[in-house]
Parts: C-alpha cells; sequence; structure tokens
C-alpha cells in the first residue's frame, strides 16, 4: 500500500467511525463529492490546505490522518 492509499485508507476510516456520508463530508470540508471519494480511493494527491479542512471536518489533528506501518 502506498502514500495515498493509506491516507485515504485512514479517511474513509475516520469519516465512517463519525457516520458521515462521502457528500456530508465534502460539504463540511467545501469540497466536491467526488473529490473526496478520489482520496478515499488513493487516487488524489491532497493539498496541505485540504488535508487542514479534512481534519477540522474529521474533528482530528491533520497529523492524524497519516498512519505509520501498523
Amino acid at each position: 500500500m502506498d502514500e495515498l492509499d493509506a491516507f485515504g485508507k485512514r479517511v474513509k476510516e475516520l469519516r465512517q467511525k463519525l457516520s458521515l456520508s462521502q457528500e456530508e463530508l465534502a460539504a463540511e470540508c467545501d469540497l466536491d463529492r467526488t473529490y473526496i471519494s478520489g482520496i478515499e480511493r488513493g487516487q488524489r494527491n491532497v493539498s496541505l490546505k485540504n488535508i487542514y479542512k479534512l481534519s477540522r471536518a474529521l474533528n482530528v489533528s491533520p497529523s492524524d490522518l497519516f498512519v505509520e506501518d501498523r
């Protein structure tokens, strides 16, 4: 699993923990739902600004979006 896949998997995990749909998360971040889908599938290289938007919407610190090898 590469870095984009791991990041996307973590975003999806946190989103589901909060019982948010992709649409709801996208609205909270002021991003498009298809962009959220691309992140979760490891197809998007997310900008720093969007990492902060995601972390605020998911109620975690930006560093919590990154996982070390488990």
